[in-house]
Parts: structure tokens; C-alpha cells; sequence
């Protein structure tokens, strides 16, 4: 849980209702919550400056949307997925995603192109670094947002940013299998590089090949717990 009493400022105290919704999905979605990690409401209502109430309005919210359950004798935790879900949700972005990549390299702008360009380098940079960085998985949701953007296709978009929620807050888990984080940031170079070359049927390949090496890590890294 973080530590650092948070300061809202006046323009964010209104609806206060949604600052706290977001605070907690992006403190679920980093990584700062924890999968299986419970949150206390009058912890997190000291931390955020604000009284029980949005707070259980926000966890309620979350709970609808699968971030978070309640428990017997446990109180509200973060949601750990299924092997199930996972297949079940790895499968529909299986199809989204590579249909997304695919409009990205018929419909990418010269200035997208750039920008992906960019972020490669970026990439091959910290790949000539000795030591692995922690924030490799900032890469996957840059080309991924530059990528959909490009599709020019706004409900695919949309659709996706549901999904990819889903997947930052738990994709976490499956960069905790040694040697995967790294393995998975190659794989999003060779998939940016095929966008920026505007190769269409190798970036859907390469799209499914990496969805599928990352469900497989999720799950083994899920059967370790």
C-alpha cells in the first residue's frame, strides 16, 4: 500500500467519487496493490484524505468490473484471475489485438511510424544495458498505445482498453517467471518493427505467437503461487 498521504488539489476534489475510483484502479493496474492483497477502507481512507464512503463506492465499482472481491472473515481483495479467465480473456484479445495491429500497418501515419521507431530505439538501448530493467513493461504499453491509436478504428479501441486493463494489472505476475520480462520485450520490438515496416500478416503472427507466450507465463507463473 503506498505510504504518502495523497494531497487533492481543488480542481480534482469534484466528483470525488471518481478520483478515488481511479486512484485505486491505477494503484491495482501498477502493480502497487497486489494480487490476493487485501485493502483495508479506513487505511486507504487515511491515506487518500477522504471519508469511508467513496471508498466503498470505488470498491464496489472495481468489484463489478472483477478488480476486486470480497471475502469471508477477509474483507475486499485484489482479484487473482482463473486459469480459466485467463484463457478466456487471452483468447478474445487474441483476436482483437492482432486485428488492431494489422489496421495499425495499413493505416499508420508517417508521425505514428516515427513514434514507433522511437521506442524501438529506446528498446535496443536498454537491451545494451547489462542489468534488466525493472521498467521494460512501460515499453509494452507505449507500443501498444501507439499502435492502437494508429488503427484509426475508435471502438476497437475502446474495446481493447477494457481488455488491457485486465492485463496491466496482472501482467505483473508473468514478468515474476525469470528471463520473461526481457523475452516478452523482444518480442514487442519485433511486433513495433513489423507495424513501422507495415508488414500486415507478420505483425498478426507475431501478435498471436506473443499473446500466447504470455498467457503460458501467467498461467505457470499462477500454478507457482
Amino acid at each position: 500500500m503506498p505510504d504518502t498521504p495523497v494531497i487533492w488539489r481543488d480542481e480534482e476534489l469534484s466528483p470525488i467519487r471518481d478520483k478515488v475510483y481511479q486512484y485505486i484502479k491505477q494503484a491495482i493496474v501498477q502493480g502497487i496493490y497486489k494480487s490476493g492483497e487485501r485493502i483495508i477502507e479506513r487505511e486507504l481512507a487515511d491515506q487518500l484524505n477522504v471519508s469511508r464512503t467513496p471508498i466503498r463506492e470505488a470498491l464496489f465499482r472495481l468489484e463489478s468490473q472483477g478488480f476486486v472481491k470480497t471475502l469471508p472473515r477477509k474483507g475486499v481483495v485484489v482479484s487473482q484471475l482463473s486459469p480459466e479467465e485467463v484463457v478466456e480473456i487471452f483468447t478474445i484479445l487474441g483476436s482483437l489485438e492482432s486485428l488492431a495491429m494489422k489496421m495499425a500497418t495499413q493505416k499508420a501515419t508517417p508521425e505514428a511510424r516515427e513514434e514507433l521507431k522511437r521506442i524501438i530505439d529506446e528498446i535496443d538501448a536498454e537491451f545494451s544495458k547489462p542489468e534488466v530493467n525493472q521498467e521494460y513493461k512501460n515499453f509494452h504499453f507505449d507500443i501498444n498505445e501507439v499502435i492502437f491509436r494508429a488503427a484509426q478504428s475508435p471502438r476497437l479501441t475502446q474495446m481493447l482498453d477494457g481488455l488491457s486493463d485486465y492485463i496491466r494489472a496482472f501482467v505483473h505476475l508473468g514478468y515474476e517467471l525469470p528471463g520473461r520480462q526481457r523475452k516478452a520485450m523482444e518480442e514487442h520490438r519485433e511486433i513495433a518493427l513489423a507495424v513501422y515496416n507495415g508488414q500486415a500478416e507478420l505483425v498478426e503472427s507475431l501478435t498471436k505467437i506473443h499473446l500466447e507466450n504470455s498467457k503460458r507465463a501467467y498461467l505457470e507463473a499462477l500454478d507457482k503461487q
